[in-house]
């Protein structure tokens, strides 16, 4: 795909996906959407770990909502039945770490793009907004499945109806997201985090994110059962012979990943 509106960029391991519309602050539009999906699904292909982030001052505005076929009404349903779920999946399900380096605002479903990754980055400048009640609406891309979850019941309520500010740091402190950084150490920090996931067992990963994600459907033997089941797999790997071997002699593992 001839990227427009993102760019890609692959190297060691590492593919960095950026939303690249800093003028509209990395709003989302029909064919952001549509690069960002095929983006993710070559770099699951491609690389050992996927970070997404922004250019310019912003993270992402969430929805362009000036984003008009012809001028015609949005469809929002079908908006996010066709354009939003396949995005969002992608980055779920992908086959390797993804890492979300949230750069500045992050509103709407651009904060709930972020917060689909398995890991979230920000820089303490940055802060993350459920302004969809601002206009009428509740929160989608996700984001009343991820809130919960993520900061549980109470402050996720409080942020969708007050619709206010989270600053990194709140977010941070709340178990929102990884870890807040400051400004001036942030690209160097992710980059050295992506650095430490792509040198990593990544077909371990892969097992890691689906144990976690799933535990949330499963009953406590449901989970025993399918944690024993993936570990038996990881412990198959020439990963795990290579990880025990490096141990016993006091050195980095070599991790050959998938």
């Amino acid at each position: 795909m001839d990227y427009q509106t993102i760019t890609y960029e692959l190297a060691d391991g590492l593919a960095v996906v950026t939303l690249n519309r800093a003028e509209k602050m990395n709003a989302l539009s029909t064919q952001m959407r549509a690069e960002i999906t095929h983006a993710v699904g070559e770099a699951g292909q491609d690389a050992r770990v996927v970070v997404i982030t922004g250019a310019g001052k912003a993270f992402c505005s969430g929805q362009d909502l000036g984003d008009r076929a012809g001028g015609a009404s949005i469809d929002l349903e079908r908006t996010l039945r066709d354009e939003y779920e396949p995005m969002l999946r992608a980055i779920a399900e992908c086959p390797v770490p993804t890492i979300c380096a949230v750069n500045g605002p992050a509103a709407g479903a651009g904060a709930n793009l972020a917060l689909v990754a398995d890991v979230v980055i920000a820089s303490e400048s940055a802060y993350f907004l459920q302004a969809f009640t601002r206009i009428g609406l509740i929160p989608d891309a996700g984001g009343t499945y991820m809130l919960p979850r993520q900061m549980g019941m109470a402050k996720a309520m409080g942020a969708a109806l007050f619709a206010e500010k989270i600053s990194a740091r709140q977010a941070d402190d709340w178990g929102m997201i990884w870890e807040a950084v400051a400004d001036a150490k942030f690209e160097d920090h992710w980059r050295a985090r992506a650095a430490q996931l792509a040198s990593g067992p990544t077909a371990a990963y892969a097992s890691v994110k689906r144990v976690i994600r799933d535990s949330w459907d499963n009953s406590f033997n449901e989970q025993l059962a399918l944690e024993a089941q993936e570990q038996g797999k990881c412990g198959k790997s020439r990963d795990f012979k290579e990880g025990v071997v490096a141990f016993i002699e006091k050195r980095p593992p070599a991790f050959e990943g998938r």
